[in-house]
């Protein structure tokens, strides 16, 4: 499936070229702008960016896969990311995820039938000193408990 971007959003693209020297260095915004329209990024997304900023797929594939904030699968209007590097997985960051797959019903990488939840493990999200935490969209939960944990995810149901 061929993935195009918008006049919209090619004119937001050419803006944001403007500000770098090189093209390479938009990569970063100009994939959000993609995943903004498109909702996750697809190797056909990935694709359209390398040829719109003249550069190589797999440069576009090492960024896009690199930083969480990046998705290459469809998620639900929650996407739960929750953290297992050290400081996590010392305070309990495996035990959280195993909470919410749980909760949520639903694997790792997995989405809500209705949409609405999807879960991701990360490697790590820069809050090591409030170990362990979780991100739903925006928003970082840290110092979790089980118990904090179901109140977040229940407030969201």
């Amino acid at each position: 499936m061929d993935f195009k971007f918008t006049e919209e959003n090619l004119a937001k693209i050419e803006a944001v070229r403007k500000k770098y020297p090189a093209s390479k260095a938009a990569v970063m915004p100009v994939l959000y702008i993609a995943q903004e329209q498109n909702g996750y990024i697809t190797k056909e997304v990935m694709d359209e960016v390398a040829k719109l900023l003249g550069i190589n797929s797999v440069d576009v594939l090492g960024v896009a896969t690199f930083y969480t904030m990046y998705h290459t699968n469809p998620i639900g209007k929650y996407h739960v990311q929750v953290c297992t590097n050290v400081s996590c997985m010392l305070r309990g960051g495996y035990e959280m995820l195993d909470h919410v797959v749980k909760k949520l019903g639903i694997d790792v990488n997995g989405l809500t039938s209705d949409g609405k939840f999807s879960i991701e493990e990360v490697e790590c999200m820069g809050s090591c000193g409030t170990a362990p935490m979780i991100a739903v969209n925006d928003d970082y939960y840290e110092n979790l408990t089980k118990e904090k944990l179901t109140e977040i995810l229940d407030s969201l149901k």
